[in-house]
């Protein structure tokens, strides 16, 4: 079915019981989701209340319209690097035109069938991208955790580094020591989570936001709060308005909104696998990527930002009881519930505690252990992954891929091309070849004769017999375009020198291109065998045949 979305068929054997469960994984996870919403909008470059309301909208969204029963959507750490370059260099409103715009992507790679394609991007690229994302994450926060007075922080690499060098002599002791205490409060409320009974299903961000909070109204540090920073978040619902279009810079963030729908389609499908494994069931990956297109376009209007599944909410809510996508619905309705009753409490919230939280949340996104397992991996994986690594904290996440995908895809060439092999029949299988050489000779082609492996034609055509030349393609499991073209020109010689050239083994996607191609046609009488056997019998009893 072309739309179906995974709560249609979630209700079989729902029962009061497994509803509870659902509402409070909802009520759960949306309160996790408050802190980081309002950390990853921050670190973007936007106000606190376009990451709540983005996880509102879209979280609700993907829950009703997604193809995972399990899976949370809203704004992800992953996108704090693009999404704060588009705000630095083309603004807000561009933003939201980019977004909307990935909407549509997203939606139409879901539409085209285009959501298992994501799965061919190797993992060498994959922890690249990430591991640097991570790393960016981490160094934006410096400036809010310690406390720097930087008017604004550059979205090139050398320039922020450039930009916490000078200002580190105005670092806060304050913002500092909260920072350190928050990070300390998570780290320990993750070693002891599991031994505090019916407390630990409260997550640490929330711990250490509350506690971060009431030090600062208490004693009025001199840190930087949302309310002296942004002035607070709105107590009320998002207005709907119509995204301005600058016409001069809207061809510009087509780059940018294609690199937000890749990422967002790669972050996603990612996290529903890891809910596949958790809940043990299997997700629609075209219906989530339509779901995360909807919840793209309608956001920006809404002034949101880019959303996708978030692998750490998703596991909170199964942890928490979740079997369907009631509890990411009850997640949106939450957070709701908080913006209408309890945002003026947030203007106390310090930035040194959000930065903390993300902090947090970087070292624990990269996979820092891959760096040290290198060792165990081939050149081509490692320069791949420090490659894509390096590329995305110095120059572009979209560069970073793209290079990453251009070496996965030229190792990939130069590995099959090298398992593809061409052998001359060994006259102890086939002793009736002995004393045949340079009169009939045959050879066994293994592996796949593509554009990378043609040279193993051209090398048969450099040493062609004078009566009879057979090739086994019993073992060839795939021939391309180049590849036939190969094998028609060496046909093409053969005729011309009055050799014949008898073909054994052709089967599956190697005959259907010999006959599309017309090969199978261009070939003299009795030239087509099923095995090689038969082929040497027919060459030995013919040898004298003509054209």
């Amino acid at each position: 079915m072309f739309f179906y979305p995974k709560i249609v068929n979630s209700f079989k054997g729902y029962d009061r019981a497994l509803f509870l469960k659902d509402v409070f994984a909802g009520l759960t996870v949306g309160v996790v989701a408050l802190p980081l919403a309002m950390a990853f909008a921050i670190a973007s470059g936007l106000k606190p209340e376009a990451g709540i309301f983005t996880a509102i909208i879209a979280g609700g969204f993907i829950a009703l319209l997604g193809g995972s029963r399990v899976q949370i959507g809203g704004p992800a750490g992953a996108f704090i690097v693009i999404v704060y370059g588009i705000v630095d260099r083309y603004g807000v409103s561009n933003l939201l035109l980019a977004t909307a715009m990935s909407g549509i992507f997203l939606f139409l790679m879901g539409v085209f069938r285009l959501g298992t394609l994501v799965r061919f991007i190797p993992i060498a690229v994959i922890i690249g991208f990430t591991n640097g994302i991570a790393f960016l994450i981490g160094l934006s926060q410096i400036k809010e955790f310690f406390g720097l007075s930087i008017a604004k922080m550059p979205a090139e690499f050398f320039n922020a580094i450039h930009a916490l060098y000078a200002a580190a002599d105005t670092l806060n002791p304050f913002a500092l020591t909260l920072a350190l205490a928050s990070l300390a409060i998570l780290v320990i409320w993750r070693v002891f989570q599991s031994r505090l009974g019916w407390l630990g299903h409260i997550p640490g961000t929330v711990i250490a936001m509350i506690f971060a909070t009431i030090i600062t109204a208490a004693f009025s540090l001199p840190v930087d709060t949302i309310g002296s920073r942004f002035g607070g978040i709105p107590s009320g619902l998002p207005s709907f308005e119509w995204i301005p279009i600058n016409w001069s810079t809207s061809q510009f963030v087509i780059t940018p909104a294609l690199t937000l729908a890749l990422l967002g389609a790669i972050e996603s499908l990612l996290c529903a696998r890891v809910a596949d494994g958790l809940i043990h069931d299997r997700h629609n990956s075209n219906q989530e990527l339509m779901a995360q297109g909807i919840a793209n376009f309608i956001c920006p209007f809404f002034g949101g930002m880019p959303a996708t599944g978030t692998i750490a909410r998703t596991v909170t809510n199964i942890q928490s009881g979740a079997t369907t996508p009631i509890a990411g619905i009850v997640h949106s309705l939450t957070l709701l519930i908080i913006v209408l009753l309890a945002a003026p409490l947030a203007k106390e919230i310090p930035l040194a505690c959000l930065a903390a939280i993300l902090m947090y949340v970087a070292w624990n996104m990269g996979e820092w252990k891959k760096f040290f397992e290198l060792r165990q991996f081939r050149l081509p994986y490692r320069l791949t992954m420090l490659s894509v690594f390096f590329l995305t904290v110095i120059l572009d996440l979209t560069v970073a891929v793209q290079v990453g995908l251009l070496l996965a895809f030229v190792t990939f060439i130069y590995r099959i091309s090298s398992l593809s092999r061409c052998e001359r029949t060994n006259t102890h299988d086939f002793p009736e070849l002995e004393n045949q050489q340079g009169k009939i000779d045959a050879y066994r082609i293994y592996g796949a004769i593509f554009f990378g492996a043609v040279k193993l034609v051209e090398t048969i055509e450099d040493n062609l017999p004078s009566d009879a030349l057979i090739l086994d393609l019993k073992n060839v499991i795939y021939i391309d375009s180049s590849g036939m073209e190969a094998i028609l020109e060496l046909n093409r010689l053969c005729k011309a020198n009055q050799i014949k050239l008898i073909i054994c083994g052709l089967e599956h996607q190697p005959h259907g291109i010999s006959v599309r191609s017309g090969f199978i046609e261009s070939l003299a009488p009795n030239c087509l065998f099923a095995n090689l056997k038969n082929g040497i019998e027919a060459a030995l009893s013919n040898t004298e045949a003509t054209f």
